[in-house]
């Protein structure tokens, strides 16, 4: 009837049509109070049910918590606005009750679109938040397609055929009789919607609900692979047991103490154990149901894998990344140490550190079963010194890709753009850098005269790069007296390189 008149407004605005619209405003109020006490209703009833089964309701009562601060936070903002309204239209002694100038078609725009407060687009933003806050608590596909529609605040045509804004389409030139029956109309939509939300919270109480017809006995171990010494543990339980029931367990022949239905029992020997049982229940009639079970679990002697994922050995000096897994124990329960230096976990894996070459060194594996700490396995690993690297000039390629020159041809536009010298072991399985002290360069000139030239560290010294410079193509030059140092910090005397100019 609101939207009629509404239309009616456009032609002509009589006090007949502002009257009905009073008295389609407190229809609608009246309605919204009944919505409100029902509404009221169905959350007293989710709290009652949450009070007494916090586990099984009070999840769908927070929700419904959060439903009704949304709605009643909104109802309020719009009982503010009506109010507003009110006072714009006839002057700060008016209330929504009696509202001396029903037809000023300015006192809505004034309080809705302002560009100041934007209490319209506000408003707006608020239900359109509630809106999206409800869908997620709704499995009825139509119900929730009604709540989205109810609140809907897409843009709207006028008769221009513009779109415009909700609330420019709600509040713009409407008389505020009409603007407050739109908002009371508004509130009476937030109320049904709180409403058709928390009856399918309620009804959400018992949809977990599962209505069975059949019991199994279950087996669930806590590892089907044992560790001779340690003990195997399984819970043996009736699917859909009645929790004030317990059932009796029995297993091969002997029977779990009254209400328990956890089996221990220490591995002893090793390979596949099978063990079978039987599950009885009690039914409120008196009668007695048996439901038979049986299981297996396989007992292994103490093992662990340990391996170096570099190779067999150890490199002292460096670290060494080791691999190291129990079967059938967790990764935080195992614990390694080592007789000759240091090993510490790194991610997934593990970090040795070697102290000594030339010796062995034991890694020794634990694992914690069940609290108890076992030794499950011992390692021996070579440790050796680092093999020397090999030294050679860094350098980049027309196409701008790094380049090595480790003996062989070089231009010499790249010679003269490199820096100086490096070293490094690079050999598909080691591949460490060694930080290059110095060197000398020996060059020869047109009698067949040595001339060494000393670097500069690491660097070609200023006096090899001039002698770079008057070489000619096909002209040799030797590195020789090449010293480095490793991570292990022993300085080493590295092989030469023989080097011609291009």
């Amino acid at each position: 009837m609101y939207i009629v008149l509404t239309a009616m407004l456009a032609l002509n605005v009589s006090s007949d049509v502002l009257d009905g619209f009073s008295e389609v405003e407190q229809g609608v109020s009246h309605s919204t109070d009944n919505a409100t006490s029902r509404n009221e209703i169905l959350f007293g009833s989710l709290a009652d049910f949450a009070s007494r089964n916090k586990d099984k309701g009070g999840v769908w009562h927070n929700k419904a918590k959060l439903v009704k601060a949304q709605a009643d936070s909104i109802n309020n903002i719009i009982e503010l606005l009506k109010l507003e309204i009110a006072k714009e239209a006839g002057g700060k002694e008016c209330d929504i009750t009696e509202i001396r100038s029903p037809e000023n078609i300015d006192a809505a725009s004034t309080v809705m679109l302002s560009p100041v407060n934007r209490k319209g687009e506000k408003l707006r933003k608020l239900i359109e938040q509630f809106r999206e806050s409800l869908k997620t608590m709704h499995n009825d596909s139509l119900k929730q397609k009604a709540i989205l529609s109810i609140l809907s605040t897409d843009k709207t045509a006028g008769r221009d055929d513009v779109k415009k804004n909700w609330e420019e389409h709600k509040f713009d030139n409407k008389p505020a009789i009409a603007a407050i029956t739109l908002l009371s109309q508004l509130q009476n939509d937030i109320r049904y919607a709180e409403g058709e939300t928390l009856s399918e919270l309620i009804k959400n109480i018992d949809a977990g609900e599962v209505r069975v017809n059949e019991m199994n006995a279950l087996v669930i171990p806590q590892s089907k692979m044992v560790m001779r010494g340690s003990n195997y543990i399984a819970d043996i339980v009736i699917a859909a047991v009645d929790s004030t029931q317990r059932p009796t367990v029995s297993v091969n022949g002997a029977t779990l103490e009254a209400g328990q239905n956890r089996y221990s029992v220490t591995a002893s020997g090793s390979g596949e154990v099978k063990y079978s049982g039987i599950v009885t229940v009690d039914h409120p009639d008196g009668t007695k149901s048996e439901h038979p079970f049986n299981s297996s679990y396989t007992v292994i002697d103490p093992m662990a894998t340990v391996s170096a994922t570099m190779m067999n050995v150890l490199y002292c000096g460096i670290d060494n990344p080791i691999s190291i897994s129990v079967p059938g124990v967790a990764q935080h329960e195992v614990d390694a140490t080592i007789s000759n230096g240091t090993i510490k976990r790194h991610g997934n894996g593990w970090i040795a550190h070697p102290e000594k070459a030339g010796t062995e060194t034991v890694i020794t594996v634990t694992a914690e079963i069940n609290g108890t700490p076992y030794q499950v396995a011992q390692h021996k690993f070579k440790v050796r010194r680092l093999p020397d690297p090999t030294p050679y000039i860094a350098y980049t390629d027309a196409a701008g890709n790094p380049q090595e020159c480790r003996n062989g041809a070089i231009p010499k536009h790249v010679l003269t753009s490199s820096n100086g010298l490096n070293a490094a072991i690079d050999d598909g399985v080691l591949n460490i850098e060694f930080n290059v002290t110095g060197f000398e360069i020996l060059f020869f000139d047109s009698m067949g005269n040595a001339m060494p030239e000393m670097s500069d560290g690491r660097k070609f010294s200023q006096r090899q790069k001039n002698a770079f410079k008057r070489l000619g193509r096909g002209k040799r030059f030797y590195i020789s007296n090449v010293k480095a140092i490793g991570p292990d910090g022993i300085e080493r005397n590295l092989s030469p390189l023989e080097v011609t100019i291009q």
